[in-house]
């Protein structure tokens, strides 16, 4: 897999797009179905050749884009709540790479998933309910917890609870892509410049 700046700009947008998902369904109860399915559509694209591949296409990682590229352009702006999200996703992808064996368990039961697809959609909730639940006894079991803040009738929604971990095992797959593709904490600092340049070039192409 090549580790262009455009592949990184992708890859960290995915993570943007999650969180940003995240965000909006503990504030809101709701968020653009489309956007949601092509962020967990990332989990069983195993076998992806490039990274544009692993979101189905540009337009698939389109709302995240622009939520990065919002971000990076205007600091006053930034919404800190999905910033918050994003660095702990990066966090916990860091913990998770060096957990080879959790890894081999999230690969299986994401397989297991898959193949339960003929009788339940993706974005079915029975699907939602076992992403959540394969997120709670993984990922969030490598800590710290990603605290979600929101509106407390929408958090306490069983099927908003299992989007939310949904979501955020979908912002780990990206938070893994961005590292593989060569994506750093100190890229994002130092880079800023050519990640704004990247996410103008692809919203100018959608």
């Amino acid at each position: 897999m090549t580790h262009s700046k455009y592949d990184q700009t992708l890859a960290l947008a995915g993570i943007y797009q999650a969180a940003s998902l995240v965000k909006q369904i503990a504030n809101t109860g709701m968020a653009n179905s489309a956007h949601i399915e092509s962020s967990l559509e990332t989990l069983f694209r195993f076998d992806a050749a490039t990274v544009e591949e692993v979101y189905g296409s540009v337009a698939g990682v389109s709302h995240g884009v622009k939520v990065l590229l919002q971000h990076l352009n205007d600091r006053s702006s930034r919404d800190l709540e999905i910033t918050k999200y994003v660095i702990s996703l990066i966090m916990l992808q860091k913990k998770l790479s060096n957990n080879p064996e959790m890894l081999d368990e999230l690969s299986n039961r994401l397989n297991k998933i898959e193949a339960q697809f003929e009788f339940f959609s993706l974005c079915h909730e029975n699907t939602f309910a076992k992403l959540g639940h394969v997120y709670k006894e993984t990922i969030s079991t490598l800590g710290p917890k990603i605290i979600v803040s929101g509106e407390q009738p929408h958090l306490n929604n069983e099927l908003n609870a299992s989007k939310v971990r949904a979501l955020l095992l979908a912002g780990i797959r990206s938070a893994v892509l961005w590292q593989q593709c060569g994506g750093s904490r100190w890229q994002f600092i130092f880079g800023r410049k050519a990640y704004i340049s990247e996410c103008e070039k692809i919203l100018s192409q959608i």
